[in-house]
This record gives structure tokens, C-alpha cells and sequence, in this order.
């Protein structure tokens, strides 16, 4: 047989080093990569709230609760479905603690985020389903850059495989975030190729980002809609990305506990996107320096900033079908029957054959409601 034939036509590099010394402080690819992807994150929310509304920076006073909670939750995810590395057998406990060496569930993020997202959003008067609704395209361009760091790690790959575009390994030794070496000192590989899940999932992240985006741009969700979209599209790629990694991972009724995680998230956030239902919020900061939401339907909001909003038909007297002093959706108030004569009559009544003199619509009507 000839074997070279059987070999592939190209294959993906692997780094043979991920963590490099500036002086005695270690700089690490994996976590470069999580702050360029939060960085990114931070920078397509902060566009997205500002078109909203929101004051210049707010993501950042967001950011400052959510990062710090979403890596704790990310981290105590890891451990909690991957213990055996820290609470097995041979296990190292305070290994746990050891987040530079890789370790993150992105549900555990995700989750850890939320609640620090919900704090910083509670103090600063936002719903946190506008900012959800702000993050959507953000958080996965984040996942997708921060998959690279697996990348440098030499982790998280799939199966053998002779695709073209195949990934070498390398034989990694984890507390020096570097490859072992032979005799010569040149890194050792692993035998065959594998296949670059941390590649399938950054695209299907980058492409899940660019698919909310444009939908949200076409139907404005609101209520959180724009947030679940993201979450569905991101763990139908989840699903079977991860049936493709021979990572060490805990297994419930034959399949990776992940792939269940998908299965229930996905149909969490299915049910949410049908059932609520709410116009795209924007905000508006009051003269009391209070922030509000209102719909962004376009409609003007009232000049005292409150959050209700009125049509701009009511926003000028004698719009046709309303009475003035009314605002869009009211009704006219009923005349009250006082006993007297009308309010607009004086004198003896008027002659039902004599001709109605033309009023001059320009004239300052005295006795006329204000508008306001």
C-alpha cells in the first residue's frame, strides 16, 4: 500500500508554546485571547447601547460586574462537570484555582454573567433585557476569538482524521504550557492528525454573531428575543461540535454532559423567544439625570422625559380625529350637563336660519384647552 497517498494534502500548525516570561511575570496565550474576546465584546455592545440610547461607556460599568462573575462561573462549571482532574483518586484539589492552565464551561459564563449583569444593570436603572438584547452579536464574537486560546493550549480537539485541513498536535505539558521535547530538543508531536474543533466552533460562533446581528437589524427583537436567538444558534453548533471531541468529559446516559446542556438550553430559550413578545427598548436619561426605557418605535417622547411616549399626531392641536388636549389613544372627555347654558354660548340663542359666520382657523382660539 502506498502510504503516501493516504497522506493529507495540508494540515494546521499547532503552537509548541503558549505562555511566554516578561521577566519574572508570565504572559499567557489562553488568557490573551479571553481578553481580546471580551475586549471585542465590550466594543460591539458599547455601539449597540449607544445607538440606543444608553450614556456614553455604560458597558464598561456593566463589564466591571459581569467579566469577574462570568469567569468564577465559567471556571466553577468546569470543575463541577470535569472533577476527576481535582477531586478524584489522583486529583489536586487546588488545581481547581489554576484558571491559566484552561478550564471554562461557557454555560457556567454565561450564567456567572447574567447575575453580574443584573447587578450593574439594577444600579444603573436598565433592564437587563436591553442589555442582554445589546450583547447578543458580542458574546459569541467573543466565544469564537477566545476558542484560539485552546488553540495555543493544544486542547480540546477531536478524533483522528486525514482531512485536509487537519490539526497536529503536540505532545503538551501543561504546568510549563509548552510541548516536550526528544533528545535534540524538538517538540514532540502526536501521531496522525485530529480534528480542529476549536476551528469549527470559532466560525460557528463568528457566524452565529453575524446571523443575530442581521436579524436583529430586520425585526428589532426586544425583551431579551435578540439574547435567545444567540443562545439557540449557538447550541445547535455546540451539539455536534462537541460529538467530535475526545476530550475527558462526564458522560450521562451515553452522551457528553454538554450535549445535554445543549438540549435543555436550546429548548429553554426556544420557549422563551415564542412566548414573549415586546417592542425593541432605547433609553432616555431625564432631567433628573434617572435612566429610562421606552419603546423605540420612533414615536417622540413626552417633553418631561417620563417613559411614556405619545404619538406625534397628539403632539400638535387639531390633529384630524382628536379633539385638542388629548394624546394619541385617548378618547374626548363627555361634556358635563351643569344645568346652564353651554360654556361657548352667550346671549339669546342663535337663529338656526341665519348663516354660521367662517372662522378663522388662524385666530388664537382664548377658549380653547392648551395643549401641552
Amino acid at each position: 500500500m502506498n502510504h503516501a497517498a493516504l497522506s493529507p494534502l495540508a494540515a494546521i500548525p499547532s503552537p509548541s508554546q503558549s505562555v511566554w516570561h516578561l521577566g519574572p511575570v508570565p504572559i499567557r496565550a489562553y488568557a490573551l485571547c479571553i481578553v481580546l474576546g471580551i475586549v471585542a465584546a465590550c466594543v460591539v455592545t458599547e455601539i449597540r447601547m449607544r445607538r440606543r440610547g444608553a450614556p456614553p461607556w455604560a458597558v464598561l460599568d456593566i463589564a466591571v460586574w459581569a467579566v469577574p462573575f462570568g469567569i468564577v462561573g465559567a471556571r466553577i462549571y468546569h470543575v463541577i462537570t470535569s472533577p476527576g482532574p481535582y477531586f478524584g483518586s489522583d486529583g489536586r484539589p487546588l488545581d481547581a484555582l489554576m484558571i491559566w492552565q484552561g478550564g471554562l464551561g461557557i454555560w457556567g459564563g454565561v450564567a456567572g454573567g447574567a447575575v453580574g449583569a443584573w447587578i450593574a444593570a439594577r444600579r444603573m436603572g436598565i433592564p437587563l433585557s436591553f442589555v442582554a438584547d445589546a450583547l447578543a452579536p458580542g458574546l459569541p464574537l467573543a466565544q469564537g476569538i477566545g476558542r484560539w486560546g485552546n488553540w495555543f493550549n493544544n486542547e480540546l480537539y477531536g478524533g483522528p482524521t486525514t482531512l485536509p485541513w487537519g490539526l497536529k498536535v503536540h505532545d503538551w505539558d501543561i504546568p510549563s504550557g509548552r510541548a516536550r521535547v526528544d533528545g535534540a530538543g524538538d517538540p514532540l508531536l502526536l501521531p496522525g492528525l485530529y480534528q480542529p474543533t476549536f476551528l469549527y466552533e470559532s466560525l460557528w460562533d463568528i457566524g452565529t454573531a453575524i446571523l443575530v446581528w442581521q436579524l436583529d437589524r430586520r425585526y428589532r427583537f426586544g425583551r431579551g428575543r435578540a439574547f435567545a436567538l444567540y443562545v439557540m444558534a449557538y447550541t445547535v453548533g455546540r451539539f455536534w461540535i462537541e460529538a467530535l471531541r475526545t476530550d475527558a468529559a462526564t458522560h450521562f446516559l451515553g452522551m457528553r454532559l454538554n450535549n445535554w446542556t445543549s438540549i435543555v438550553v436550546f429548548v429553554g430559550a426556544l420557549i422563551y423567544f415564542l412566548r414573549v413578545r415586546g417592542p425593541q427598548e432605547r433609553l432616555i436619561v431625564g432631567e433628573d439625570g434617572q435612566i429610562r426605557a421606552v419603546p423605540a418605535d420612533g414615536a417622540p417622547v413626552a417633553a418631561d422625559a417620563e417613559t411614556s411616549v405619545i404619538s406625534s399626531e397628539a403632539a400638535s392641536p387639531g390633529s384630524p380625529g382628536e379633539e385638542p388636549g388629548t394624546t394619541a389613544g385617548d378618547e374626548p372627555a363627555p361634556p358635563v350637563d351643569t344645568g346652564g347654558p353651554p360654556a361657548s354660548e352667550s346671549g339669546p340663542p342663535a337663529d338656526p336660519a341665519a348663516p354660521v359666520p367662517a372662522t378663522d382657523p388662524t385666530a388664537p382660539a382664548t377658549d380653547r384647552p392648551s395643549n401641552r
